[in-house]
């Protein structure tokens, strides 16, 4: 890479391997119909995501075109991501709002002014990133913590999920047969389309509702009218923030959950395409921020780096940073598109039901797999009970009343997690140390996970 600020994008040399770098670009057509599979590969999370939190779909996929391009800018085009709508803000933005959906979220001002604060603290830790690296992150949340906390957050979520199904006999086995057609294109599919699960798996599920309500009666059709009368250009309903010491602190802990998926993205990059991306981790933890306080103004959702995009990236092995930009102009068009929304909008409840049975325990579990791919030793007691007291206050949303000051689930899991792992972990260091000038090491594990 050049000492500009951004790369010059030169076409690959001959012989010089499959892998566009991020600094690379392939001809035109080819990077316009690579930020087309962008838009497509993160379309599932951008509308789902809004859908289960009553936002507008459209301002949602317009601001994370915004972002993406702020996110862009901010890191010179070194880093290749596109900013979607972060599924970590579910719970809090639920628990701020008492939204209990379908539909419009009627008090979205709240969870958009915590939104705000939570991407300005995330900008902050990137400035202080930038200044002192991330060895700090690293050991303020390992991967013991961050793991318990993701989990934390789709376990939160499994009554609204279910309660989002509805109760009727059509409802609840199509449902469950929505859950059965995203099993199927993730086991079953190849390549890409196993990649967009969700999206196929909701496109095949609207089909199959359509034939079944729409023509045979079975359920309630589906009304196209307001897709009918939709304007295909026009601006979307944006909506103003307001700010509330419940909504603050409900999403404020976030910025820690958004630090380590973005941390874990630029680290994976990096590795595939051989880069050292290390100094630009500030400037991405900076500009995803920046992003999300954006987003959270005009009425959109906090937005985050995601798995989709290094999936397509790992497919086709093109990491261009141009692909994004590309994308996010396409995402622009959409969100200007009142018709776009309204089609969303049609999606039936039993369908974003059973959507939400595979994406909340998508979430918890991806919670275990950060244990797992990190080597977390669950036989050790320090690490027995750290996990275990933020996944029993973060599910049981613990709160921690301090004067008017409320510190609801996942925050209370957040911070005393990382202060419980802190403490344990000071405690057995001195352990280690006394045992060793007493002639004697006794390991950390001995004990409680031993009984």
């Amino acid at each position: 890479m050049t000492d500009s600020y951004f790369p010059a994008w030169r076409l690959p040399k001959s012989g010089t391997g499959q892998i566009i770098g991020p600094d690379e670009r392939l001809p035109w057509p080819q990077m316009i119909a690579m930020g087309m599979q962008h838009v497509v590969a993160m379309f599932g999370a951008t509308v789902i995501a809004p859908l289960l939190m009553g936002f507008d779909p459209n301002v949602a996929i317009l601001m994370s075109g915004v972002g993406t391009l702020i996110f862009f800018v901010v890191v010179g085009g070194r880093i290749p991501s596109y900013l979607g709508s972060s599924f970590a803000f579910i719970g809090s933005v639920m628990a701020a709002t008492a939204y209990a959906g379908p539909g419009a979220n009627a008090n979205i001002g709240p969870a958009l002014g915590g939104i705000i604060v939570c991407g300005a603290a995330y900008a902050s830790i990137g400035l202080l990133v930038t200044m002192t690296g991330t060895k700090w992150i690293e050991r303020l949340m390992p991967p013991v913590v961050t793991g318990a906390v993701v989990a934390v957050l789709g376990l939160n979520l499994a009554g609204v999920a279910i309660k989002n199904v509805g109760t009727g006999v059509f409802e609840t086995t199509f449902a469950l047969l929505t859950v059965v057609t995203i099993g199927f294109v993730a086991v079953a599919m190849l390549g890409l389309t196993r990649r967009l699960m969700l999206l196929v798996g909701v496109l095949g599920s609207y089909a199959f509702y359509v034939v079944l309500a729409n023509v045979g009666g079975m359920g309630k059709p589906i009304d196209f009218t307001s897709v009918a009368n939709a304007a295909w250009f026009g601006v979307p309903a944006f909506s103003t923030p307001t700010f509330t010491a419940s909504g603050i602190t409900l999403l404020v802990p976030i910025a820690l959950i958004l630090v380590a998926e973005n941390l874990g993205h630029v680290k994976a990059v990096a590795a595939i395409t051989g880069r050292n991306l290390d100094r630009y981790v500030g400037r991405a933890f900076i500009g995803d921020g920046l992003a999300t306080m954006v987003s959270g103004m005009f009425g959109g959702t906090g937005v985050t780096t995601y798995a989709e995009n290094i999936g397509v990236m790992a497919v086709t092995k093109i990491y261009s940073s141009l692909v994004f930009v590309i994308a996010a102009l396409m995402a622009l068009v959409l969100g200007f598109s009142p018709k776009f929304g309204a089609l969303i909008m049609t999606i039936p409840s039993p369908i974003l039901g059973g959507v939400s049975i595979v994406v909340f325990g998508l979430i918890a579990v991806t919670g275990m797999r950060i244990w797992m791919n990190h080597g977390v030793n669950l036989t050790s007691n320090r690490n027995l009970i750290v996990a275990s007291a933020i996944m029993i206050m973060g599910t049981g949303d613990f709160t921690l009343q301090i004067g008017s000051f409320s510190l609801h689930g996942i925050g209370t899991a957040t911070f005393g997690g990382i202060a419980l792992n802190a403490l344990l972990a000071a405690l057995e260091r001195q352990e280690v140390q006394g045992s060793v000038e007493d002639g004697k090491l006794v390991p950390a594990e001995e004990g409680l996970a031993a009984e």
